[in-house]
């Protein structure tokens, strides 16, 4: 017999992790200010790219003496950036728990080619951070996309280290009140938890980064996009919206819209509420089950926006086409979009959670991953 599917469906049905959903005001005509066919260079470019900057410090609190630029390659481009500028002045520690990590784990081992100490965790878990010796540079996701696992704090992070932490936050700024003093090098896209365009990156410096540019020239041939000094001294155009190369200047009207859409919920704390509702709605709904478990295993881990999901059946024999089957029958439905899990990830679902999602539409979605579960089973006997 085949199972009813629910009344009541989502309204938005975007929960992907990357490019995520717009804010719930969205509309084309939002982007009716930005100033096409003008030159990033001109005062009105420049006014704009300035505000997106701004705004970025207003919204997550950034420290005055702290810098903010906007820069090529989306957050991919932004770390990059950060680890072939800066990396090889001292040891370095490479923490990775995710997809994600490891590829930068791969970048500094395989392509700068430093010795790095290398801290790694299986999916789920998080490595030692109590062994972290921060004499040395330490390499981190803040938030681990592909696994929904994240730091808990900053307490593990030394008030008096030596190195530099270089943060990988791109799923937790906006979601996450981020400890500035204990980050060095901070870096996030558009595309997350405000729900911005691709393509551009965000690159915040600590005064103690700034100066290990300054001092510091590594032995490697840097290409254009990832200077970030000219005779020893930081390109300071950079972080006034002096972009390297040319920005898309619909995409900064987004994400000025997205900013101001932030401001409209009571900037990041509205923004970590709405996050954290989110969150909720899925946890409640797994703690309630005992065929679906979050792949996080210590609660205190468990991001608030890549929710990341295991099926514990017995009755699956093949996680990976059980989920994928899943996946595909929400996405048939028009109630579920891109909520499969990442492709290096154990099996299972990735539902996202910031604070661009209704936590109405995740209340709607939960019944019908009852409902799909259930067929999937039914069609298994």
């Amino acid at each position: 017999m085949v199972k009813p599917t629910p009344a009541a469906r989502p309204v938005n049905p975007r929960f992907s992790s990357g490019p995520c959903a717009k804010p719930p005001t969205f509309t084309l005509a939002s982007l009716k200010d930005a100033p096409l066919g003008r030159s990033h260079r001109a005062p009105i470019g420049k006014a704009k790219l300035a505000a997106a900057i701004d705004g970025t410090r207003e919204i997550l609190g950034v420290p005055d003496d702290y810098r903010i630029g906007i820069v090529p390659a989306s957050d991919t481009g932004a770390v990059e950036m950060a680890l072939w500028s800066m990396l090889g002045a001292r040891g370095v520690e490479m923490l990775a728990w995710e997809s994600f990590g490891a590829g930068w784990v791969t970048d500094v081992a395989k392509q700068l080619k430093l010795d790095a100490v290398v801290k790694t965790a299986d999916y789920g878990q998080l490595p030692d951070l109590a062994s972290v010796d921060f004499a040395n540079d330490v390499v981190f996701t803040w938030n681990g996309t592909t696994s929904g696992v994240r730091v808990p704090d900053g307490d593990w992070i030394a008030a008096d280290r030596e190195g530099l932490t270089i943060c990988d936050a791109t799923s937790a700024a906006f979601a996450t009140d981020l400890p500035w003093d204990k980050l060095d090098v901070t870096t996030f896209s558009w595309q997350k938890v405000l729900g911005g365009e691709g393509a551009h990156g965000m690159l915040i410096l600590s005064p103690r980064a700034v100066e290990r540019l300054e001092s510091y020239t590594p032995p490697w041939p840097l290409p254009k996009i990832f200077r970030l000094t000219k005779g020893g001294k930081l390109i300071e155009g950079i972080f006034r919206g002096e972009t390297i190369n040319t920005p898309s200047m619909l995409a900064v009207e987004d994400y000025l819209v997205a900013l101001e859409w932030a401001r409209s919920v009571g900037g990041l704390k509205g923004l970590i509420a709405r996050a954290d509702a989110n969150a909720a709605a899925v946890f409640e709904f797994c703690d309630r089950r005992d065929w679906i478990a979050n792949l996080a295993e210590a609660p205190a881990t468990r991001s608030n926006t890549s929710v990341c999901l295991r099926f514990t059946d017995p009755r699956i024999s093949d996680g990976a086409a059980f989920a994928k089957a899943v996946a595909r029958r929400l996405d048939a439905e028009g109630v579920a979009f891109d909520i499969g899990a990442y492709r290096d990830a154990p099996p299972g679902l990735r539902i996202w959670c910031g604070g661009t999602v209704e936590t109405t539409d995740l209340a709607a979605l939960m019944p019908w991953l009852d409902w799909a579960f259930e067929t999937e089973i039914a069609a298994l006997a």
